[in-house]
């Protein structure tokens, strides 16, 4: 079964760990063809007039899956993030963030290890972009809470949880202060999680006190579901445990069946072109695109695929074949093609 993919390379080291991401699930037998689109400053070079052109943002919405490297946001009036651009325009509600320990990347965290998946509500909160200045000196930000998202991703993150067979969902909130905002998300996600009683435990923590209990005992964690600040520093929190951004995948889903695959680190251009990035957390995001193909379509071949490209990255870590950010010596190309060679024989 052949899929259509938009791959939107980005900027900066988008391009070199896009490339490799592209070798690596090529080389898992993935019937992908792959519609090239651009989005940051590479748009902006070629003449587009917005960091999310027209064409990129119709691609997705015909293909309805992509891929996408990190962005670069131009400083400059009338420029806006790509990420910010894309959630708004997809309706792409939910983010889900896969945060687990591997073999071959030690950190103190390692023993018992971490496996917590962030689950973050995309559109509105104090990311809503709602903000005046009274008066010299005196600026206000409008954080914005409707029922319809809130319930929205709390079943979002309920079923999720169900269907991959996770043990707990836990809510982190400050309904103490903010009683009416989170208040409310904390109603919502409380009503939707009584329809699932019997099959998910469900719980919530105040943020704060949630962060001290995962970073003492993360083993206590298993699905986080935040508001969209909330969510926004608990998934780099979370990364921080098993060696950083660099091996942590993402995701954002929307309510039209529309998922965007990325790299939730930056597009770090002070080593763009040196071939020392490391593209394993796009790789990743990579085996979680092939897992929806699968779920969505029913291609098992897509679901094979995954298993593969993960049973071959990890072997390359545990054998110490590594980016140098890990503590190996490879470069950004070597590593996806060693990879690859692990994913042909496991074929």
């Amino acid at each position: 079964m052949k899929h259509t993919v938009v791959l939107i390379p980005g900027d900066g080291i988008g391009p070199e760990v896009a490339d490799a991401a592209r070798l690596v699930l090529d080389a898992a037998g993935a019937d992908i063809e792959w519609v090239e689109r651009y989005a940051g400053l590479a748009a902006v070079e070629r003449g587009a007039t917005e960091t999310l052109p027209a064409e990129t943002i119709d691609a997705i919405r015909s293909h309805r899956v992509a891929l996408k490297g990190p962005c670069t946001t131009p400083i400059g009036e009338g420029f806006t993030s790509v990420n910010v651009a894309l959630r708004k325009r997809l309706a792409l509600f939910g983010a889900v963030r896969p945060v687990r320990s591997m073999d071959g990347v030690p950190t103190r965290y390692s023993d018992p290890g971490v496996d917590i998946v962030v689950i973050r509500e995309n559109t509105e909160g104090l990311y809503a972009g709602i903000e005046n200045q009274i008066t010299p000196g005196v600026v206000t930000s409008l954080k914005v809470v409707t029922e319809e998202a809130s319930r929205r991703i709390a079943r979002f993150a309920l079923d999720y949880a169900v269907t991959r067979g996770r043990r707990k969902v836990t809510v982190l909130h400050k309904a103490n202060i903010m009683k009416l905002g989170d208040g409310l998300f904390v109603r919502c996600c409380r009503d939707e999680a009584a329809a699932y009683e019997g099959r998910v435990e469900y719980e919530e923590r105040i943020i704060d006190a949630g962060s001290m209990g995962i970073v003492q005992r993360p083993e206590d964690f298993d699905v986080l579901l935040c508001e969209n600040l909330y969510g926004d520093v608990m998934s780099d929190l979370c990364a921080g445990l098993v060696g950083g951004l660099g091996v942590t995948p993402g995701a954002n889903f929307g309510s039209d069946h529309y998922a965007v695959f990325e790299a939730v680190h930056g597009s770090a251009p002070d080593i763009a072109g040196q071939d020392v990035a490391n593209p394993l957390a796009l790789i990743m995001s990579g085996v979680m695109l092939l897992r929806h193909l699968c779920s969505a379509t029913g291609d098992a071949n897509c679901g094979e695929a995954a298993d593969r490209i993960r049973a071959a990255y990890s072997q390359c870590l545990v054998e110490g074949e590594k980016t140098r950010d890990l503590g190996g010596s490879l470069g950004t190309r070597a590593f996806a093609e060693a990879v690859a060679r692990r994913v042909e024989v496991l074929a």
